[in-house]
């Protein structure tokens, strides 16, 4: 009897042990109280409690928190109400003061969320608030950790959602925002309209720049060549001169030239004849002078114009030549009439 009793004994003191040890896994935390005062913290390992003597009073997580609270109206600074819809990242740090510092920790950071969110956003107008979330994320961050260092929280990080305003204020934006666009489409528009008339001037006075300078070079070469032209002709003029004193003509031959020269001034159109004074005298030597001078001829003198010779066109100039290449060309054909005529008077 006395052994069945001490195996029980035994079996409940085993019972009783492996009642009292516990095992706290990572990334948590006990609190034990000893006769309802606190004792320790118990963190990741193992332990044993006495009993009936220390309590688990609370197990914490040590793991880093998400709490989405509930949208939470505000009124902006230009009196619009907003939904404002909050993340705030957290953690615990210190076990003791999250199980002491307050009743409901969770309860807590969210009411101080919800009243700070009121008091940062109801200092700002509704456009500041929707281009600002990175200050007021900064500003809740410190504002609700230092807030909640008393109760062993510490806030690593504020996100706000979603910003709703109303859905008039939702139109108004939509239209102001359409505005907005229409009005840089507009002024691209202009910008490139501006750009487009200031090309098209500068390739306009690049155009008549090189024009002006193309009929200045082609004025000057028409002088340079007109210059060489003459200075070409009296050379000739010269040398022919020069050839006739070589050649030692005698006097037949220069009567002969005078008379050829009579013949062409006469042309069967003169009305006045300048003769030579021995000009009988050529007559009475050459019979072909009356014959050339039409003397004893009864034939009217033939009073129209003289034709003129037509100078051959330039196979250069048609219907796309401007009129300085005409003019050029006009000149051209002058300047080669003149050299015609001037190579006559020389033979």
């Amino acid at each position: 009897m006395g052994s069945v009793i001490t195996m029980i004994l035994i079996v409940l003191l085993i019972i009783l042990v492996l009642i009292n040890v516990r095992i706290v896994p990572q990334e948590h935390a006990y609190i034990i109280e000893r006769l309802g005062k606190f004792k320790s913290v118990w963190y990741a390992g193992l332990h044993v409690k006495i009993p009936f003597i220390d309590q688990i009073v609370n197990k914490i997580s040590l793991k880093e928190q998400v709490f989405d609270f509930p949208p939470q109206p505000v009124i902006t600074k230009d009196n619009v109400s907003v939904k404002v819809d909050s993340v705030v990242f957290s953690k615990v740090f210190d076990p003791q003061k999250y199980t002491y510092g307050v009743e409901n920790p969770i309860a807590g950071l969210q009411n101080l969320s919800a009243t700070t969110l009121r008091s940062i956003i109801g200092g700002m107008e509704l456009d500041t608030t929707l281009s600002s979330r990175e200050s007021i994320n900064s500003q809740m961050e410190a504002i609700l950790d230092e807030a909640t260092d008393p109760w062993g929280i510490k806030v690593n990080r504020v996100e706000l959602k979603n910003i709703d305003p109303p859905k008039e204020i939702e139109e108004v934006m939509t239209k102001q925002m359409r505005a907005e666009r229409e009005r840089r489409q507009t002024v691209l528009e202009a910008q490139a309209h501006q750009e487009s008339v200031v090309s098209r001037a500068e390739g306009d006075k690049k155009a008549k720049v090189l024009a002006a300078e193309a009929e200045k070079e082609a004025k000057i070469a028409l002088a340079q060549g007109e210059a060489e032209s003459i200075r070409l002709v009296y050379e000739a003029q010269a040398d022919g001169l020069e050839k006739l004193k070589e050649a030692r003509i005698d006097e037949g031959v220069l009567r002969l030239k005078g008379l050829e020269a009579l013949r062409d001034v006469a042309d069967g159109r003169a009305t006045k004849i300048y003769m030579p004074s021995d000009i009988t005298k050529a007559v009475s030597t050459l019979g072909i002078v009356s014959e050339s001078l039409g003397i004893g001829d009864a034939t009217p003198v033939d009073g129209s114009p003289k034709p003129k010779k037509q100078a051959a066109a330039d196979p250069c100039v048609n219907e796309e030549t401007s009129k300085e290449g005409r003019k050029a060309a006009d000149v051209g054909a002058v300047i080669q009439e003149d050299l015609e005529s001037r190579r006559k008077e020389v033979l």
